[in-house]
């Protein structure tokens, strides 16, 4: 029985190996085609690669509500991407597009982005505790699947109660002059919304990390993460982590929903499925429980997203490659699965012996 085990483990190995082999050698082969090919000006594909950033930014910032939660809960809530669209759904309504239509919003362009994002953020964490001490408290201690289903269940129940809230249509952000235009990087005319992104994401993720790095409370969510049980004996509030590390990711959250709406200038109830899912792709990514790898994983995934269309796919000659962005996101998340299920930063699980 040994031997015949390591035979199938030895043809396994073999044929991943091949597998990798074979997707290496068609992302380069389309590469250089495209390269050769040079359908895009130096300009375009600088347009093109920060445009990625943006779009991984925002995929980082949701991602840090699933791998702190994974790293405190080892639950994966699958209704982060309903708290992303809470909030910046309520604020768009309530302040964004009444902003917009009295002209507020343009006499005072930076006063009224701080308040949609106060209220963005005040929004989504009020949601997630709400979801934390209702569907997800009672259950703590119980298998991991019942979590994991109640976190779906309270995903399509926020979704619907929104639709009841707000309407099914697409509510229009209001954009300002001040984030219209262009700023010339390196020749290239890029985007003023899109360095906004970045720059906030980048101020956003370094405060972050320092909260839990340096502060008693993220010390405290650290303590939790590592054992409660100890973490309890110490002295520490088990439930007020838990609550705490939920604010967090929802802060983070209403963060990237008010840049989301900056750039795509529109919201909808059921805007919060996809970059929530993309998002927990950028978590498994980077390693899901990593901090700094949920923001390696998100801005990963944004590039494969932007150039990945654009370089190898259209390289291959496969007609309308822009449009097929969405499955290299989840073809990412397949073969991250298989060949590092622990992401770029996470650790290596041991394998158990039978």
């Amino acid at each position: 029985m040994p031997r015949r085990s390591v035979r199938r483990l030895g043809w396994v190995d073999v044929a991943l190996w091949v597998i990798r082999i074979a997707i290496l050698g068609l992302v380069l082969w389309g590469s250089v085609a495209a390269i050769l090919d040079n359908p895009y000006s130096p300009s375009q594909w600088i347009d093109i690669f920060v445009f990625g950033i943006a779009q991984g930014s925002m995929y980082a910032l949701i991602a840090i509500g699933y791998t702190l939660v994974y790293g405190v809960l080892f639950m994966i809530n699958f209704a982060h991407g309903e708290f992303f669209m809470a909030g910046i759904m309520t604020a768009t309504v309530f302040l964004g597009i009444p902003m917009g239509e009295t002209g507020f919003l343009d006499r005072n362009p930076w006063l009224s982005y701080a308040i949609i994002l106060v209220v963005s953020m005040t929004v989504s964490v009020a949601v997630a505790l709400l979801t934390e001490r209702i569907a997800y408290r009672p259950l703590r201690k119980a298998p991991r699947l019942v979590p994991l289903i109640t976190a779906i269940g309270a995903s399509f129940f926020w979704q619907y109660f929104f639709r009841g809230l707000f309407g099914s249509e697409v509510k229009p952000f209001p954009q300002s002059e001040v984030l219209t235009g262009f700023i010339n990087i390196l020749g290239a005319n890029v985007l003023k919304t899109h360095v906004l992104v970045i720059l906030v994401t980048m101020i956003a993720l370094i405060g972050l990390y320092l909260f839990v790095m340096r502060t008693k409370t993220g010390k405290s969510i650290r303590a939790v993460a590592e054992n409660k049980d100890v973490a309890a004996l110490m002295g520490i509030d088990v439930d007020r982590a838990i609550t705490t590390t939920f604010a967090l990711g929802a802060a983070m959250a209403g963060v990237a929903g008010l840049l989301f709406a900056i750039v795509f200038r529109q919201v909808h109830f059921f805007m919060g499925f996809t970059p929530g899912i993309k998002a927990f792709t950028a978590a498994v990514l980077g390693g899901i429980g990593s901090i700094p790898g949920a923001g390696l994983g998100g801005l990963v995934l944004g590039l494969l997203e932007s150039v990945g269309p654009a370089l190898f796919l259209q390289g291959l000659g496969i007609p309308a490659a822009h449009q097929l962005k969405d499955i290299i996101a989840f073809t990412v998340l397949i073969f991250i699965l298989i060949f590092r299920p622990q992401g770029l930063l996470g650790e290596r699980l041991s394998r158990q012996k039978a």
